[in-house]
C-alpha cells in the first residue's frame, strides 16, 4: 500500500448522471467553435498560406515594431507583418507571397535585409511557394481524414458499432475544441499545429480504447447489470489510471509551453489543451454517448443457435444455499442407487440365472404348495 494515496483506487461516482450537463456544455463548445472557424477563420502560417518568414534579433535593449513596421512599408514590398518574438529583441517579419518564383521572392528577402541594415541580425529565414503550401494543405487534410477513417474501421472491428461511433464522435469534439483555441487566441496554424492535432487524436483515442475495452469486458461478466450503472463501474475502475496518466502528460506539456521557446510555444499551447480535453471527453463524453446509441448488455452474449426451452433449475427458483443443498442431496440419492456398471458377459450370464433361478422357484413354489394339500 502506497504512503500517500493522492488518488483513490476504487471510486464511486455517478458520472452517468453529468451527462444532463456535459452534453450540452460539450455541444455548445462545438458550435462556438464552428462559428469561429467561419467568422474568424485562422492565422494560417507560410506552410499554408505562402510567402517568407523573417526571424531578426536587435543589438538594442529592445526592437522597435511600429518604426521597423513604417520603414518595411515605405519600400513597398507588398503585404508586411510583423510582431515581436520570444523576447523583446527577437521580432518576426511575414512577407506575402510575391511573385510566382522562388527568384522574385529572393529579392523581396534582400531588400528587406538591406533595410533592416547593421542593427539587425537575420537569424532564420524561411521561404514557401505557393504550389508547395496547397500541397500541404492538401496532405493534412488527407492525412487527418486517413487517420480518422482507419480508427473507425479498426474500432468497427475490435469492438460493436456503437464503440467505433462514439470514439469518432469524442475525437471529433477534441479536435473542434483544439481548434477553437486556435481560432480564438490567433496562434499561427501551420505544419506543428497539425502534429498536435494528430497527436491529440492518438491519446484521446487511447484513453477511450482503455475505457471501452474495460466496458466490454464487463459487459460480459454483468449481464443483468443495468447499463448506467455498469458504464459507471467500467469508468471508475479505470479513473485512476485515466487522471495519473493525464496529469503526467500535462506536467510534461506545460513545461514544453514555458521553456521549449516561441518556436513550439503553439504546438504545446495544442497539447496542453488537448491532454485536458480529452480526459474530460473520455470520462464524460465517449461513456454517457454509448447510452444513446442504443447499447445494451446483450449486445456482448455471443449468438447460439435455437434450442428446445429449458425447465427452470432449482438454482433458479430457490435461493443460493438452498439450490446447493437441493443439488448436493439430488447427487447423493443417485450416486446410491445407480447399480454399478457390469461386463457384458457378466450381465448376459447373470441375466439367465435370474430366468432359471426364477423358473425354480416357480416350480418349488407349485410342489410346495400340491405336497401341503395332500398332507391336508
Amino acid at each position: 500500500m502506497p504512503l500517500i494515496d493522492y488518488i483513490p483506487a476504487h471510486t464511486h461516482i455517478g458520472f452517468m448522471k453529468l451527462r444532463r450537463f456535459s452534453f450540452p456544455f460539450s455541444a455548445a463548445m462545438s458550435v462556438f467553435a464552428v462559428v469561429l472557424f467561419m467568422t474568424v477563420g485562422f492565422n494560417l502560417g507560410i506552410d499554408f498560406r505562402g510567402g517568407t518568414l523573417i526571424e531578426a534579433q536587435t543589438s538594442q535593449a529592445s526592437a522597435d515594431v511600429g518604426a521597423l513596421r513604417e520603414h518595411l512599408i515605405d519600400i513597398e514590398i507588398g503585404d508586411v507583418q510583423i510582431q515581436e518574438f520570444g523576447s523583446p529583441r527577437d521580432v518576426l517579419i511575414r512577407l506575402g507571397q510575391v511573385g510566382e518564383t522562388e527568384q522574385a521572392q529572393q529579392t523581396i528577402v534582400n531588400e528587406v535585409k538591406a533595410a533592416l541594415g547593421s542593427d539587425y541580425t537575420i537569424r532564420r529565414v524561411e521561404s514557401v511557394g505557393p504550389s508547395v503550401s496547397s500541397e500541404l494543405v492538401r496532405q493534412s487534410i488527407l492525412a487527418m481524414v486517413l487517420g480518422a477513417v482507419a480508427v473507425l474501421g479498426y474500432l468497427w472491428f475490435r469492438f460493436e458499432w456503437q464503440f467505433a461511433v462514439g470514439a469518432i464522435v469524442t475525437t471529433v469534439h477534441d479536435i473542434f475544441v483544439t481548434l477553437m483555441i486556435y481560432s480564438l487566441l490567433g496562434i499561427d496554424f501551420d505544419l506543428t499545429s497539425i502534429a498536435a492535432i494528430l497527436t491529440i487524436m492518438g491519446y484521446s483515442l487511447n484513453d477511450t480504447v482503455v475505457v471501452y475495452d474495460r466496458i466490454r469486458e464487463m459487459l460480459r461478466r454483468y449481464k443483468k447489470l443495468p447499463l448506467p450503472e455498469l458504464l459507471d463501474t467500467a469508468v471508475n475502475a479505470t479513473f485512476s489510471r485515466t487522471i495519473i496518466v493525464s496529469t503526467t502528460t500535462f506536467f510534461a506539456t506545460l513545461a514544453l509551453y514555458f521553456f521549449g521557446g516561441e518556436v513550439l510555444r503553439g504546438f504545446s499551447l495544442a497539447m496542453t489543451v488537448g491532454v485536458v480535453i480529452g480526459t474530460y471527453s473520455t470520462i464524460c463524453v465517449a461513456a454517457p454517448i454509448l447510452i444513446h446509441l442504443g447499447l445494451r448488455s446483450r449486445a456482448a452474449e455471443p449468438k447460439e443457435e435455437a434450442k428446445a426451452p429449458v425447465k427452470p433449475g432449482p438454482e433458479d427458483v430457490l435461493d443460493v444455499e438452498e439450490a446447493a443443498e437441493f443439488i448436493e442431496a439430488e447427487e447423493t440419492v443417485e450416486g446410491k442407487s445407480a447399480p454399478a456398471p457390469a461386463p457384458k458377459s457378466t450381465a448376459k450370464s447373470s441375466t439367465q440365472g435370474g430366468k432359471s433361478s426364477t423358473q425354480g422357484g416357480k416350480g418349488g413354489g407349485k410342489g410346495g404348495s400340491r405336497g401341503g394339500k395332500r398332507r391336508g
